[in-house]
């Protein structure tokens, strides 16, 4: 790779925006200052456009192995650095699922072949492995992830005796999908005795209600309380839901964080008339009001992150009916200039941005050297246009499902470069075929 001298850039970093020169060599930043020389770099002159530190998002659904007509870590890793992110963390709800240390490894050896963007694996915990779980060491991977609510590829943890222990158990930063099943079971079944399978699409959010939501995140955040487990709520959706997190101390001290999704940012109840099932999600998105708390609590440090909760599938089983169609979208190329949208806005700076996908992904999961553009840190970087619009169309979308919720939205910022460990893998539309990811690794 050797040395590239970054020109004339707008550095967005740790709550600052720097006109700077930024000098990489091989994988890492070694040089950040206003006016940088080198005869032997070969130059990239941004032209006064913004450079954010390479986005880390903390939730994907990659589906390989088992369920790669939807998507594989190679499509979807290509996507993601389309779209400025450099380090993702997938889930564990593959086929096999990722419950046992040799399923976890199986990852990382095809990630190491096939990924562009650094990766890194959750570890799903279930009802019995347990005894799986006290193996795995601290800095195997991201973290643990417990569905204590039912999503694709039911992975459910119900057993009560067992989240307890497995918050006893673990250093690990547990991530959980929270939703009580039991009253999701109880809506689904007075839909489904008027309406049969094909219950209205708008009704998904009273199924999959406010109170199926903060009943379950209330019991996790009660018993990380009780055990001093530290746990990471996943895709916030509700108002109320905010309520349960602190913003009077800093992320570095707190036990108990919380995570918002695009999706939940962006849509609300109303959008179901036009998008349908494509907007079916679990969490499902709720109403304006939860959308507009959702912001407030992002804005106040209450929510610690943005995701994404990428999780393709094709659209012929989204068309399908209700009951059959499934939840889950695919974001990772779009989540940028879809978050980028509300800067224009005016409800979020650029600054705000960085910090909620890049610094605070980094800080929370304790990621070595990433998450900032510093000297001596991975040269993980987003080049951003905020002036050059653009269209989702089919012919530029990137997934291997080939739709998006955002197909037809205008844009008015477009990511043009993306730099992973030094190597430029994304400029202007093109993909390098080089692969230069690696596996996360982390301080703990």
């Amino acid at each position: 790779m050797g040395k590239i001298l970054i020109k004339n850039a707008k550095v967005v970093n740790e709550n600052k925006i720097l006109e700077s020169d930024i000098l990489l060599n091989n994988e890492l930043i070694v040089k950040i200052d206003r006016d940088i020389s080198s005869d032997n770099a070969k130059m990239i002159d941004v032209q006064g456009n913004y450079v954010f530190p390479g986005i880390i998002d903390d939730q994907v659904h990659f589906r390989e192995p088992g369920l790669t007509h939807k998507g594989d870590i190679a499509t979807e890793s290509r996507a993601a650095v389309a779209g400025g992110i450099t380090s993702f963390m997938e889930q564990p709800n593959t086929n096999p699922q990722t419950t046992t240390i040799e399923k976890l490894e199986d990852k990382f050896t095809r990630a190491s072949t096939t990924s562009f963007a650094n990766y890194s694996f959750l570890f799903g915990g279930t009802n019995d492995n347990l005894e799986e779980l006290k193996r795995l060491d601290k800095n195997a991977c991201s973290g643990v992830k417990l569905f204590l609510g039912s999503s694709t590829g039911n992975m459910l943890v119900d057993d009560e005796e067992v989240i307890e222990k497995i918050f006893r158990n673990t250093e690990l930063v547990i991530s959980a999908h929270c939703e009580d099943e039991t009253t999701i079971k109880r809506n689904l079944t007075i839909y489904k005795e008027q309406y049969g399978d094909d219950i209205p699409i708008k009704y998904h959010p009273l199924i999959r209600s406010a109170e199926a939501c903060y009943l379950s995140s209330s019991k996790a955040i009660a018993l990380a309380k009780k055990t001093g487990a530290r746990l990471h709520v996943f895709h916030l959706s509700t108002g109320i839901e905010t309520d349960l997190f602190r913003n009077d101390i800093p992320l570095e001290q707190k036990r108990i964080t919380a995570e918002v999704c695009i999706h939940h940012l962006w849509f609300a109840d109303t959008d179901y008339d036009t998008k349908g099932t494509l907007i079916k999600w679990n969490p499902a998105v709720k109403t304006a009001e939860d959308r507009s708390k959702l912001w407030e609590a992002l804005l106040d440090d209450r929510i610690d992150i943005i995701a994404t909760d990428h999780a393709p599938h094709t659209l012929e089983e989204k068309n399908n009916v209700y009951t059959l169609a499934p939840s889950g979208g695919p974001l990772v190329q779009h989540a940028l200039p879809a978050i980028l949208e509300k800067y224009h806005d005016g409800i979020i700076s650029l600054e705000k941005i960085v910090e909620k996908m890049c610094h605070n992904p980094a800080k929370l999961f304790q990621i070595k050297n990433r998450g900032y553009i510093r000297e001596g840190f991975y040269a993980d970087l987003a080049i951003v246009d905020l002036n050059d619009s653009w269209k989702v169309t089919k012919d530029n979308i990137a997934y291997k499902c080939g739709w998006s919720p955002f197909n037809e939205s205008s844009f008015k910022s477009k990511v043009s470069h993306t730099f992973v460990n030094g190597h430029l893998a994304y400029e202007k539309g093109q993909f390098s075929d080089f692969r230069n990811a690696k596996r996360l690794t982390f301080n703990r």
